[in-house]
């Protein structure tokens, strides 16, 4: 029998991909995943600044959520073409479905951040804007996080594969742009939560990040190189850099911590898009959809042999 051609036998027919590449627009898809992340994080910051007398950062902080959600919804709405689908999606109410729980999720979140940084702003109705800050704290890790849920809950071998990792990896993000808006945003007086939430969330997320890729094995290589690569370096580096900044002259200078902050949510922003990029190029590379398969089936007859 004449063996087929090389990438039929190796990695699929003619090296085409195995499965189709999510449609989603990076700008669009990845945009959302770091202003979600940034507004539910922030709603947490915000009612733990305003239960500790931090009242400046807390209502920047609940000002900057609405903003991110607000954002965040419109570019869902921009990817999905039309702004006639996001309600549709509500006509479906689905706990097995991150995508369906996603929309419901958002959907009780904005007009709780709304209320809390309306009240916040106004000060008026402070009890309304109590709970209206207590509800969006409560909804915020959860929409922080669900996002990375949706992405593991594809095919894609970089965001599947890294399905257990990948939350934690999220929610460490979110409190590292959370952080860094508080920095920004707040008094050097009132910002001593944050610096230490930066330095939680640097080494939370490194070290998710590195539990994924031992985890994903051969193709983790999608986290290194190319586009990813970049940007997951950058990210590295600017929110070490950031926490640093924040650590020795964030209580110190106003500038230092702006800078700081900046650093930290450039570099949370970094992350978002490096795992959406390695994503998409782990789907359009067959090797990263065969090889894993294949890597788990010998194991399988290894530990069978033994």
């Amino acid at each position: 029998m004449t063996p087929g051609p090389p990438a039929a036998r190796t990695d699929s027919y003619y090296g085409r991909p195995v499965i189709k590449a999510p449609a989603w627009s990076a700008q669009d898809i990845a945009g959302y995943f770091f202003l979600g992340g940034l507004a539910g994080a922030g709603s947490v910051l915000a009612a733990g600044a305003q239960l500790t007398g931090r009242t400046t950062t807390a209502r920047a902080l609940k000002v900057s959520s609405l903003a991110a959600v607000g954002l965040s919804a419109a570019a869902l709405v921009h990817d999905l073409g039309r702004p006639s689908r996001f309600p549709h999606m509500l006509r479906v109410f689905k706990p097995t479905s991150p995508m369906s729980m996603g929309s419901w999720l958002l959907s009780a979140y904005g007009p709780a951040a709304g209320a809390a940084a309306l009240t916040s702003v106004t000060g008026r109705l402070p009890r309304t804007g109590a709970a209206a800050t207590a509800a969006a704290a409560l909804l915020g890790p959860a929409l922080a996080t669900y996002t990375a849920v949706l992405a593991a809950d594809t095919a894609v071998p970089a965001w599947h594969g890294a399905h257990r990792e990948l939350p934690y990896l999220f929610a460490a993000s979110a409190t590292a742009a959370a952080s860094g808006m508080a920095l920004l945003t707040g008094p050097p007086r009132e910002n001593s939560p944050a610096r230490y939430a930066a330095v939680f969330a640097a080494v939370a997320e490194d070290t998710a990040f590195r539990a994924a890729e031992r985890r994903l094995g051969s193709v983790a290589v999608t986290y290194r190189e190319g586009r990813a690569g970049t940007l997951m370096r950058a990210a590295r580096t600017l929110t070490a850099a950031g926490t640093a900044g924040a650590v020795l002259f964030g209580h110190r200078s106003r500038p230092a911590a702006a800078a700081a902050g900046l650093a930290l949510l450039v570099g949370s922003a970094c992350t978002r898009f490096g795992v959406f990029a390695a994503g998409i190029a782990s789907a359009e590379d067959p090797a990263h959809t065969v090889g894993p398969q294949r890597e788990a089936l010998e194991r399988r007859r290894a530990t069978l042999a033994q």
